[in-house]
């Protein structure tokens, strides 16, 4: 098995996030259009902050702001109590910390030494590269 947690990243560039600024109404809107159901919450800076999802949003929505698209606009997406973020991993991290990580979270942020974000690997790319592993001639 490849050792080298870089080999299965989906760098920064190419990674749906909110920034920890957002209202919640700009991470509804990003959420829709990046079709996914949580997505990793940056700083300005570029580090790691958390996780969003999409209960942690619905939530949000019935007990801050009574299903009013005014006060979406108005309240922070880091006012929100998130029911859990992924923890993230380090460039250097093996890969059995990756795929433990990996068999409870759809995707695992990938942070430098600095903890600036530099990607994600998804679940989903790990499983595909078992599956070449295990069957070749498919």
């Amino acid at each position: 098995m490849n050792n080298n947690i870089l080999f299965f990243l989906t760098p920064k560039a190419m990674c749906s996030f909110v920034y920890d600024d957002f209202t919640i109404r700009q991470a509804l809107e990003r959420m829709e259009t990046a079709g996914y159901a949580a997505l990793p919450i940056l700083n300005k800076r570029g580090e790691y902050r958390g996780t969003l999802t999409e209960g942690d949003l619905l939530w949000a929505l019935k007990n801050m702001c009574y299903m009013d698209m005014r006060q979406a606009e108005a309240r922070k997406i880091m006012e929100i109590t998130r029911r859990k973020d992924n923890v993230p991993v380090r460039v250097h991290t093996g890969m059995h910390e990756l795929i433990s990580r990996a068999s409870t979270q759809n995707f695992v942020p990938v942070v430098d030494d600095k903890d600036a974000f530099i990607g994600i690997v998804t679940r989903r790319a790990i499983m595909q590269y078992c599956y070449q592993q295990l069957f070749p001639e498919d």
